[in-house]
């Protein structure tokens, strides 16, 4: 009975609410009014439905500079229009330069009492870093996003193409060996573009040959767009497809062996930069803005020995690690 009670409390607060935000008021009949129940949807929308909602008619002028994001977007499967994500770029570079732009002096002038002249001007200029820096990361994400994603494929395809070849011996058809790759239990980046195939076929109602076709296409590994173009050709000339996929699995493995012996050279060059960077370099300045700030000299401008000593612990030494982090993440193999 509470239970009851209560729910029945929830919903008449509910139309009160609605009754009292979302539903016009009488004095506005007559005149075009978008309602809060717009504007309730429009807060919830996704972030580049919004910004293609709100400024997607006034980017035509800056699609030229981003003619590249197009065949990256597509090979990263972000999912996302072009326009729609240049549009987000141009609102997300602009709300964050003026936000910063209205920050950063407040905090120069209130809080380390520089003057306002010297303020505004640190001011205009992390707002237009923080522009360029905006723009950049937007378009450099598509083109990191789709050099991950093609070496977690090329990662897989050894693996892959063996299981292909299992699968063709035992005399599976290549609708059904891309359909079982797409629902295998352990996740996979090559399951993403199977999907693609078995989709062309189901839905689109493609045959495979047009659908492997497509999806060699959109793929941004080269090895798997050369895979499936030899997919294609063994089908056309009616050619043995598990031999096919046998000798394209020892290749590949070859290729795995000598990529492998490549990162383990890379991570020994990485270890040893970290090792300088991020540990001995640190720790040498540490101990020397801790001796500069006892004997109270050494202060450049604004920034004294102390709150140098706080930028680099709070700042370079987690920024760095960060960086340092996704170089790792850039170069490390997923198998």
């Amino acid at each position: 009975m509470k239970s009851n009670k209560a729910i029945e409390k929830i919903r008449v607060w509910y139309r009160r609410l609605k009754k009292r935000f979302i539903q016009p008021s009488p004095k506005l009949k007559g005149v075009k009014v978008r309602g809060l129940k717009e504007n309730f949807k429009l807060a919830f929308e996704k972030p580049y439905s919004l910004a293609y909602r709100l400024i997607g008619e006034k980017t035509a002028n800056v699609l030229s500079l981003f003619r590249d994001l197009d065949s990256n977007l597509r090979r990263s499967e972000l999912k996302i229009s072009f326009k729609a994500y240049v549009s987000l770029t141009v609102l997300a570079s602009i709300l964050l330069s003026f936000t910063v732009l209205a920050i950063v002096p407040c905090l120069l002038f209130f809080v380390l009492h520089m003057s306002l002249s010297s303020a505004i001007l640190f001011g205009v200029g992390g707002g237009l870093f923080t522009w360029a820096f905006t723009i950049i990361g937007f378009y450099v994400y598509p083109f990191y996003r789709a050099d991950k994603l093609r070496r977690e494929l090329e990662d897989e395809l050894p693996f892959t193409t063996g299981y292909m070849a299992i699968l063709a011996s035992a005399g599976v058809s290549p609708e059904r060996i891309f359909y079982s790759i797409s629902n295998v239990s352990v996740p996979l980046a090559i399951s993403a573009e199977a999907k693609d195939v078995v989709r062309g076929v189901n839905l689109f109602g493609a045959d495979v040959i047009s659908a492997l076709e497509q999806t060699s296409e959109q793929t941004p590994s080269e090895r798997l767009r050369e895979l499936l173009e030899g997919f294609i050709s063994t089908i056309h000339s009616g050619g043995k497809l598990a031999a096919y996929l046998r000798e394209k699995s020892r290749q590949y493995m070859k290729l795995k062996r000598i990529s492998l012996k490549k990162f383990s050279d890379t991570l020994s060059i990485l270890s040893e930069f970290y090792v300088a960077l991020l540990v001995t370099g640190p720790l040498l300045l540490v101990i020397m803005l801790a001796v500069m700030a006892m004997l109270g000299g050494g202060e450049l401008g604004f920034l004294s020995p102390s709150l140098l000593l706080q930028i680099l612990t709070y700042i370079g030494i987690p920024v760095g690690s960060v960086i340092f982090l996704i170089i790792l993440d850039a170069v490390s193999p997923k198998w």
